[in-house]
């Protein structure tokens, strides 16, 4: 698709601003709600008109009104719930969206009706039974898009747009406050402490990482049974459980290595975050991270499930310091060059563009 550059205002189809209807019914915390917010926020500052239709949140529909945009909040129930689809229907009707936009299978099931382009945002392998009332589909990585069209999606309905993410620096959170040498070798996990991350290998892994501290920053059903481990391995007074955090900038700026142990990843947000705050990044070869690092070059990659394999990368890093910052500068330029905020917004405003004239025609 072509780009378009807008200096001044919102997308113009025809002789008429493009209206966009987001949709979004997902948890209180997690990567597809903190990108959904910055996409949000960011295409709002690019002068795109939009209406958000919100499971109710008091924080993410705070937020987004803070930022100057209109938000209506529903129940998003269960498979009873027909109330929430009517609502947004009116909604719809009221708003007059050139297109809707829904994120995740919840939203997409509740796709309103109307005369407008329907889309979805995907930022996993979800069941296609949830979109069918949807005509296009966005992967944020290619191997998703490459799912869709494989299980039946048209080719030319499916769209790859990556993520950003938020790229200002902050300050480095201050190791004392929680327990940590400052000349220590620090290590970072991020991400819902479910065992899809993996955190209990990268626990594991300090057996072997004498005098190595890690800070995982999240919150989620698994914490107790990590907490159980780090004690058990007895690294526990190593071992730090941050709580969902919103100041990840100063979470990087004070780590020495970031590292993704996922299991199972389907993009890598946090991948793209350590690469935007210059930390070099050791991970785990689940499905993202495999796509968005090259190896020795951008990061260190390891089998998943293999935590001496995982020490062993993160020692390189310890033993040899140049190769770290080499790594980080690699990572920091891949994410400027493909991941930065004004980059992805201008994709998806083509995207938008595309596919509205493409209903017109």
């Amino acid at each position: 698709m072509p780009c378009i550059n807008r200096p001044g205002g919102p997308a113009q189809v025809g002789d008429r601003s493009m209206k966009i209807l987001q949709i979004m019914a997902g948890a209180p915390v997690g990567g597809a709600e903190a990108f959904f917010e910055r996409l949000c926020i960011a295409l709002h500052r690019a002068g795109e008109t939009q209406q958000i239709a919100l499971r109710k949140h008091a924080d993410r529909a705070g937020l987004l009104r803070g930022a100057g945009l209109s938000v209506a909040e529903f129940e998003f129930g269960g498979m009873l719930d027909l109330i929430t689809r009517r609502a947004l229907t009116r909604l719809a009707g009221e708003f007059d969206p050139d297109v809707a936009l829904a994120w995740m299978s919840r939203a997409a099931s509740r796709m309103p009706d109307g005369p407008f382009v329907k889309a979805a945002r995907m930022g996993g392998y979800y069941d296609l039974k949830y979109f069918r009332r949807c005509e296009y589909l966005i992967g944020n990585t290619k191997d998703i898009c490459d799912y869709l069209i494989g299980a039946g999606w048209p080719a030319k309905k499916v769209q790859y747009l990556p993520n950003f993410v938020n790229d200002e620096a902050m300050p480095p959170q201050d190791r004392s406050t929680l327990q940590t040498p400052d000349d220590a070798t620090l290590c970072l996990c991020l991400g819902r402490l479910h065992k899809n991350k993996g955190f209990d290998v990268a626990i594991t892994a300090l057996e072997e990482l004498p005098g190595v501290y890690l800070w995982i920053a999240g919150e989620g059903p698994e914490r107790a049974a990590l907490e159980k481990l780090s004690k058990d391995l007895a690294v526990a007074d190593r071992v730090r459980f941050l709580g969902w955090r919103e100041d990840v900038p100063a979470l990087l700026a004070a780590a020495d290595i970031f590292v993704c142990s996922s299991r199972h990843e389907p993009l890598g947000n946090m991948v793209i975050e350590a690469w935007a705050h210059g930390t070099p990044v050791v991970a785990c070869a689940a499905q993202g991270p495999s796509q968005l690092i090259e190896h020795g070059e951008t990061g260190l990659m390891t089998a998943v499930d293999d935590a001496a394999a995982l020490a062993g990368s993160i020692k390189a890093l310890i033993q040899d310091r140049a190769l770290g910052q080499t790594l980080a500068q690699a990572g920091a330029d891949t994410f400027r060059r493909s991941f930065a905020e004004g980059h992805v917004v201008e994709q998806y405003q083509t995207f938008f563009d595309t596919i509205v004239k493409a209903r017109r025609v």
